[in-house]
């Protein structure tokens, strides 16, 4: 046997054009020759050409149909040091996704098990080959006879415990993310598979707009994955990749279609392999005992959850961190469900909560549908209690499969989703049939936009998934919505109905863009885009279309005081009549803590701050009271809270939100309303903005002008490539900033010019740097303000819109640009310059053009200083007086509640001789502060 093999092997070498390729057919007679002596039944052999070094091995080596022995991975014989491919990432990416791997040169073969070296046997010296070219002779024979028998002897051991399935599917899910699906998208247009591509171009243009190639891959891997275990938990006897498409229900369509082209069609045999090799670990598994005893032993708590928890650790743990996406704390889901539970028998009259007759309820951002299984749980038990196990089928037949509904836009949690809640309405006696589905729906949820039909191969069910999805959003009335909505600061998802949605009184709901009945009047709105309030206002809209229900949401609790939120605080106490808050706390970008100074923690892991918000709207009722909690601790006190208590009206205290800021938190300014009545520092001068940010600050700033300009001047000289000019200078890379751009930019300056653009900067308070100040590496120059500050003699004040600290201390002054963290470091600074310089680079054609230097001050507080002292004051009288006041701590402690929400206040003496005296005293400041 080995004699034959060594004698082909030698053939195509003394050919001279073989390549490794040309060697496969040798290797594969080998095998089959090998098999057919040891009377090893059905062996099929699965070439699997590859145009990198990425993607499957070489060779799989299986049954046909379910059982995989292993995979071998060839180089050409003319690699006579396997020990570098052993330790290779190419290697150990195969070793640690498949169980069973052979690496060969063709004379030599080692055998990997789980990972680990086991055998290793040399039938031949390719150095004979080579130099003598003649066959060598046959060595160690009995000793292949063993590996291979080694080899052939393996079994995909049975998965007994859901953790080592979560594992052993999440490595084979990222090497079909990284090695299959990524590979078939990064080819040319024209090479890489059609299908895959075609799926890729109809999940951007109908559902994510922004959608890159890396997170389809992702996306689409995982939907695989999870369709497979979703087929797998209705399969009684065989499983595999074929049999998956025919369990997957007809009414979940988009699924189907995924799964007509894997099972049925014609997948590149890069997939098929990678997808056989999952099917096989599901094959091995009984799933469903694996669930229900994860289900049972955690007394009900969500298996589905907890496994895809394990699962993302191993599979991604960068989305694992991110998984405020997919994952809500169980505490946090039932309190909020608990207490819309009571809600609805105690403000709507409904006896069985959940489980009352067309109850319609809405998850809009439903993720793994973590809500919706919990509030069936919750009606299920209601049902039970009150009436009995008799009529519980048809109840989940009519009501929850009829009234309960959700949205989802990722793929992955799609999925997940419709198998959690086949499994737990079997958990509580309730089989779908295969004309049955949950309605969870894939769509976004801010697009109203009806689709054509799509008439992409196998993704004609887009289309029916979203008309089914617009008649919910825009024709069903909702009586529960709920969820954890996306925050994600400035949303991507903004289109001709958001805009509508939250600038406009859209059905009688106030648009988020006024207050009183007058334009919001804000500079740079932008947070009102973030897709919290987007969905906040999607309910709100629901409910007010429908005359009367309930919202129950834990979002970002940015909204609760920010001033930019002020008419949407106005707006959702106009369409509600009654608004709990329970201010959860946790901002760790507000750096807060519990008001005795110990920790407090969030009960997510991010650093954003989070509120539960229940808003209740009954029909022809005027009014709204707002009652507001703050729950401060550790997270697992926070949990304890959450899990033993359920809204309660004597648990929170009423609050008063007034005119002009409504806010939704306990403020203490009923004493000091009369500051209100003093002018903004934005209004006394009247040019200001946020400070410049670099976006890279270690690249641009730094301490010696020398040793930054070699750097810029290195930069610019450089011949690496994208990826290597961002490692060697270590620049992250930003969205919508290029750094091929910047270089080529930077190719027009000479060295002189380069030196030029470096610029002394504030950096932080006492702080001075130097900065390369241009717009090709600096991300917002904001010059429009800035060269009031390089063009003559100036001084600015530094302030900000808000403070989120504990200490009003956000006050400085410069007299040269600045960075935007100098003044405020838990939000943005803002530059106010004394003076304004003529703008060289202003182009408004009929404005009359300015020609020299003039004071950033509002003329009205000229007049009224004027007025008041019988004498106008300079400039930087006006400013020193406003640096004293500011300076004052009677002022900050005073105000303080102000103070950390808005641009600060300048109360004017009506006494001169008080005027000069603070002044001076400013002056004073400002001179030491400027280190002068």
């Amino acid at each position: 046997m080995l004699k034959e093999y060594l004698n082909a092997l030698q053939e195509t070498f003394n050919r001279g054009d073989a390549r490794e390729e040309s060697y496969y057919s040798q290797l594969e007679k080998l095998i089959l020759t090998y098999a057919e002596k040891y009377n090893i039944k059905n062996v099929d052999i699965t070439v699997l050409p590859k145009q990198t070094e990425a993607g499957n091995p070489d060779f799989r080596v299986w049954d046909g149909k379910n059982h995989i022995t292993g995979y071998i991975e060839a180089k050409a014989p003319t690699n006579l040091n396997l020990d570098a491919i052993q330790y290779s990432e190419q290697l150990k990416r195969y070793c640690t996704t498949f169980p069973n791997v052979i690496l060969t040169n063709f004379y030599e073969f080692r055998l990997f098990r789980d990972d680990q070296l086991i055998d290793t046997v040399q039938v031949g010296r390719p150095e004979i080959a080579q130099r003598l070219k003649t066959a060598p002779p046959p060595e160690h024979e009995e000793e292949f006879m063993k590996f291979m028998q080694t080899f052939f002897s393996f079994s995909l051991p049975k998965v007994h415990t859901a953790k080592t399935l979560a594992q052993e599917l999440a490595k084979r899910t990222r090497f079909l993310r990284d090695e299959v699906i990524g590979i078939e998208l990064k080819e040319k247009e024209g090479k890489g598979n059609k299908d895959i591509l075609g799926f890729y171009e109809a999940f951007r243009k109908y559902l994510i707009g922004t959608l890159s190639h890396e997170q389809f891959a992702d996306l689409y891997s995982q939907t695989i994955t999870y369709g497979l275990f979703a087929a797998r938990t209705r399969t009684v006897k065989d499983f595999n990749r074929q049999l998956a498409y025919q369990y997957i229900p007809h009414t979940i369509g988009i699924l189907r279609d995924v799964f007509r082209f894997i099972s049925l069609q014609d997948p590149p045999t890069e997939l098929k392999v990678i997808v056989d090799d999952i099917s096989e670990v599901l094959r091995v598994t009984d799933v469903k005992k694996i669930l229900r005893r994860f289900f049972h032993e955690g007394k009900g708590k969500d298996p589905i959850i907890h496994f895809y928890e394990t699962f993302l650790s191993e599979y991604d743990p960068k989305i694992r961190e991110r998984r405020g996406v997919y994952y809500t704390p169980e505490p946090v889901v039932q309190y909020i469900i608990h207490s819309l539970h009571k809600i609805l028998k105690k403000e709507f009259n409904l006896s069985d909560g959940f489980a009352s007759e067309n109850v319609t309820v809405l998850d809009p951002a439903a993720g793994t549908l973590t809500f919706p299984a919990e509030a069936i749980k919750i009606a299920v038990h209601e049902f039970d209690k009150k009436y009995g196990k008799g009529g519980l089928h048809s109840f989940i037949k009519n009501n929850i499969l009829k009234n309960f509904y959700a949205f989802e836009l990722m793929m992955a949690p799609y999925a997940i989703g419709h198998l959690k809640i086949g499994f737990l309405l079997e958990e509580l006696g309730y089989t779908m049939s295969d004309e049955e589905r949950f309605k969870l729906y894939l769509t976004n949820t801010l697009e109203m936009d009806e689709l054509d039909s799509v008439n992409i191969p196998g993704l004609s069910s887009l289309s029916e998934e979203n008309h089914l999805a617009n008649r919910v959003k825009q024709e069903i009335p909702i009586l529960v919505i709920m969820g954890n909505p996306p925050y994600s600061g400035i949303s991507s998802n903004t289109n001709e109905w958001t805009e509508k949605l939250l600038k406009t009184d859209i059905d009688g709901a106030q648009s988020y863009y006024e207050v009183d009945e007058k334009p919001l009047g804000e500079r740079n709105p932008k947070w009102l885009q973030d897709d919290y309030v987007k969905f906040l206002r999607f309910a709100q809209w629901k409910i007010q279309k429908a005359g009367h229900g309930v919202i129950g949401m834990i979002t970002n609790h940015s909204y609760l005081d920010n001033p930019t939120f002020r008419g949407m605080r106005q707006s959702l106490m106009k369409t509600f009549n009654k608004i709990f808050i329970l201010n959860l706390h946790g901002n760790s970008l507000k750096k807060e803590t519990a008001p005795d100074g110990s920790k407090d923690e969030n009960v997510f892991d991010i650093r954003q701050g989070v509120a539960i918000c229940f808003m209740i709207k009954h029909h022809d009722q005027k009014g709204c009271d707002v009652l507001y909690h703050d729950l401060y601790g550790e997270r697992n006190t926070k949990y304890g809270w959450l899990e033993e208590d359920k809204v309660e009206t004597y648990k929170y205290d009423e609050i008063l939100p007034k005119s002009p800021y409504y806010f939704f938190i306990k403020r203490h300014t009923q004493t000091i309303q009369h500051y209100l009545q003093w002018k903004k520092i934005s209004e006394i001068f009247p040019l200001n903005g946020v400070g410049m940010t670099t976006a890279r600050d270690s690249f641009v700033i730094d301490f010696d002008k020398n040793r930054l300009l070699q750097r810029i001047i290195r930069f610019k000289n450089s011949d690496l490539g994208d990826e290597n000019l961002h490692k060697f200078f270590k620049i992250r890379i930003k969205k919508g900033w290029d750094i091929r751009k910047a270089w080529k930019s930077l190719r027009n300056y000479n060295d002189s010019e380069i030196e030029s653009k470096i610029q002394e900067v504030n950096y932080r308070p006492f702080d001075k740097r130097f900065i390369f100040y241009d717009d090709s590496l600096v991300w917002r120059t904001v010059k429009k303000i800035m060269h009031n500050m390089l063009d003559g003699d100036n001084i600015a004040l530094i302030s900000a819109r808000s403070n989120k600290s504990n200490n009003m201390d956000h006050f400085f002054i410069t007299n040269t640009i600045m960075e935007t963290k100098c003044g405020e470091r838990t939000t943005q600074s803002a530059i106010l310059p004394l003076c304004i310089y003529p703008d060289s680079e202003s182009s408004h054609l009929f404005e009359k053009q300015q020609t020299e230097r003039q004071p950033n001050i509002a003329p009205e507080i000229f007049n009224m200083l004027r007025t008041a002292y019988g004498k106008e004051p300079s400039p930087e009288e006006i400013l020193y007086y406003i640096y004293g006041v500011f300076y004052s701590n009677e002022y900050r402690e005073k105000y303080a509640e102000f103070l950390k929400i808005d641009f600060p206040r300048v109360p004017f003496t009506s006494n001169l001789e008080l005027f000069k005296k603070i002044g001076e005293l400013g002056k004073q400041l400002v001179q030491l502060h400027l280190l002068e």
